[in-house]
């Protein structure tokens, strides 16, 4: 069987992971994965490749003789990081994305699919299509820098898909969940942070930053890899660019109550207003994703929370 060869960049991280490992037991794919900083794992069914992806040698000499890329490899932080250091994911993204799509071009890789986010979305009291103008006219302030680069990338998606035979898929998701999250204090999101603070507290307390007001549509990891998959399989047009989140939100203080209440332990709330907080309410209509690609999530919070927490404790023991 002639299999198709699929490069994830940054599978050392949390999306290219889960998705490195759900890969690996696919017969039909030979799986490469690159590293940079963080240490690479192995398994029997992928080959693990240094590479440093702001590096045109080191792009050029990956990328040559694939498929199929998944640029799952970014730059990022929490709020504290956006707020405190906006330039923080601006260069090197836009410069790794740049150099991966020219050398996809030149070496005519059939498909990439690359993972924007849902930060160039405002505040909205309903779900947000991909097509809406707002999406570039009332960025939030404070996610200036993450939300242009991202929207830059997904323009030379756009570009490169009109240039040759590669197409594109864009992946605007929402808040992404599940095992081998970031769950280190200094570079967690919400979701990572509370289940941290939850399973190590020893006084009874979490202190959520700000009122916890603020909203966040959530999807559990394994949703999103179900949707790659079917755009690798079902994709034709050479661009799409598509919403994948689970259609409503949930605001960051029942998240942290829900969180807690699965872990089974006996902890209390206080709030520090002083902390750096981005309050916005942001929920997606995946609409076209179940329209074009058949998609739906099919993982409910209560059960990806359990999930979750489950993996926590069976890897988080250090």
């Amino acid at each position: 069987m002639n299999r198709k060869k699929i490069l994830i960049c940054g599978a050392t991280g949390f999306i290219g992971r889960n998705i490195s490992e759900y890969f690996c037991n696919k017969n039909e794919f030979e799986i490469f994965g690159t590293y940079f900083h963080s240490k690479p794992w192995g398994h029997p069914n992928i080959k693990m490749i240094s590479a440093d992806l702001t590096q045109r040698t080191d792009v050029h000499n990956i990328v040559k003789g694939m498929d199929i890329i998944i640029q799952s490899a970014a730059t990022t932080s929490g709020a504290r990081e956006i707020i405190q250091k906006p330039y923080y994911h601006v260069t090197d993204n836009a410069i790794m994305n740049a150099l991966l799509f020219k050398s996809a071009y030149d070496h005519r890789v059939s498909h990439v699919i690359f993972f924007s986010c849902s930060v160039m979305y405002p505040s909205s009291e309903y779900p947000l299509q991909e097509t809406a103008r707002y999406s570039l006219e009332e960025i939030n302030p404070k996610y200036f820098g993450a939300a242009w680069t991202k929207l830059y990338n997904e323009k030379m998606c756009d570009f490169y898909s009109r240039l040759g035979k590669t197409k594109y898929t864009v992946i605007r998701h929402s808040n992404i969940y599940g095992p081998y999250d970031k769950f280190d204090l200094e570079r967690s999101h919400v979701f990572g942070a509370t289940v941290t603070k939850t399973m190590t507290s020893q006084n009874g307390k979490i202190t959520i930053w700000g009122d916890g007001q603020e909203e966040r549509d959530l999807l559990y990891i394994d949703d999103l890899i179900r949707f790659v998959e079917s755009a690798i399989h079902l994709q034709k047009s050479p661009f799409e660019l598509v919403n994948v989140g689970c259609g409503h939100s949930i605001s960051i203080d029942e998240l942290v109550k829900k969180i807690i209440f699965h872990s089974k332990k006996d902890i209390r709330l206080e709030y520090d207003i002083h902390q750096p907080t981005i309050k916005t309410k942001v929920c997606l209509d995946s609409t076209q994703a179940e329209k074009k690609f058949y998609w739906t999530p099919q993982i409910s919070l209560d059960e990806g929370i359990r999930k979750t927490l489950n993996w926590y404790q069976h890897h988080q023991k250090s």
